[in-house]
C-alpha cells in the first residue's frame, strides 16, 4: 500500500494495471482487500485504484472533521485522474454515488453496489442488529460486535454458515474488527454531505444487489435503479451483502461490459 499523508492524517491506496483509471471504493465493514478476487481481471484493461476510507484498513482514523467525498476527490487529485469509472460496495456504493452528484464531471460511469439509501425507514431486523452491535461495542466487546456483523453481513440472513464459502469469514474479519474499533472516532469527525436529487446524475449506472441479502438493501436497489436515470438493475442469486467476495466472478461478468461502454 501507498500512503498519502494529509492534515487529517493519511490514505492508504493501492494501484494494478494499466488503462483507463476505475477506482474501487468498499464496504463500510471492510477495506481494499475485499476487491482482491475481481482485481486481477478489470486490470488486464483498467488502472485499478483501491484505497482504505478513513479510519479502516490502513488509513489513519480521523482526528478532525472530514468527509469520504474529500478525500475521494483528494486522491484522485494526487493521482492525476481527471475522470474515472467509479465502482462502489455498501458504504463505499453511497460515497460513489455522492462524489458523483458532486463532481460529475469527473465521473466517467457509476456502479453501485448493495448501497444504503439514507433515512430509509429499516426493518426490525436491521434495529435489531444496530441494536446488537451497540451493547456489544458498549461493552467494549470488539470479537461479539464483529461476530454480529459477519452474521449479518457476510452470512446473510438468507443461508447458513456451511453455506458459505470456506475461508470467507478469516478473510473480512479483521478489516471488519479494525472498522468497529475505529467508529467512534469516524462518527465523532464526519461531515455530511449536500443531498442533491438522484435525477441529476447524468452518467452511466448500474445497480447490483445480492438475493440473499437483507431485504431492505432488496428494496434500495429496486429505488435506485428507478430513480436514477437509465440506471441497470442487476441481482446475484449466491451473493448476500458482499458481493465481490461472495460472487467475484459473477461480478466481473457484469462490470466488464459495463465499464467498457
Amino acid at each position: 500500500m501507498i500512503t498519502l499523508t494529509d492534515e487529517f492524517g493519511h490514505l492508504a491506496y493501492a494501484v494494478s494495471g494499466d488503462g483507463p483509471p476505475v477506482v474501487l471504493v468498499h464496504a463500510g465493514v471492510a477495506d481494499h482487500r475485499m476487491w482482491d478476487d475481481v482485481v486481477s481481471a478489470l486490470a488486464e484493461r483498467y488502472t485499478v485504484v483501491r484505497y482504505d476510507l478513513r479510519g479502516f484498513g490502513e488509513s489513519a482514523p480521523p482526528t478532525a472533521p472530514y468527509r469520504d467525498t474529500d478525500d475521494l476527490l483528494r486522491l484522485l487529485d494526487h493521482l492525476g485522474h481527471d475522470r474515472v469509472r467509479l465502482v462502489g460496495a455498501s458504504w463505499g456504493g453511497r460515497v460513489a454515488l455522492d462524489f458523483t452528484l458532486a463532481h460529475p464531471e469527473r465521473v466517467h460511469s457509476l456502479a453501485l453496489f448493495s448501497a444504503p439509501w439514507p433515512g430509509y425507514a429499516w426493518s426490525a431486523e436491521m434495529h435489531a442488529y444496530d441494536g446488537a452491535e451497540t451493547a456489544a461495542l458498549a461493552a467494549g466487546d470488539a470479537d461479539t460486535a464483529t461476530q454480529i456483523n459477519l452474521d449479518m453481513w457476510l452470512r446473510g440472513p438468507a443461508r447458513e454458515w456451511v453455506d458459505v464459502a470456506v475461508g470467507l469469514a478469516d478473510r473480512v474479519r479483521e478489516p471488519m474488527r479494525t472498522s468497529l474499533i475505529n467508529m467512534a472516532a469516524r462518527d465523532e469527525h464526519a461531515e455530511g454531505v449536500e443531498r442533491r436529487e438522484l435525477a441529476t446524475v447524468s452518467v452511466p449506472t448500474l445497480v447490483g444487489v445480492g438475493k440473499l441479502d437483507v431485504a431492505d438493501f432488496q428494496d434500495i436497489a429496486q429505488r435506485y435503479a428507478a430513480e436514477i436515470p437509465g440506471a441497470t438493475l442487476v441481482e446475484f442469486p449466491t451473493a448476500a451483502h458482499l458481493i465481490a467476495l461472495d460472487a467475484p466472478a459473477e461480478l466481473v461478468a457484469q462490470l466488464a461490459p459495463f465499464l467498457a461502454r
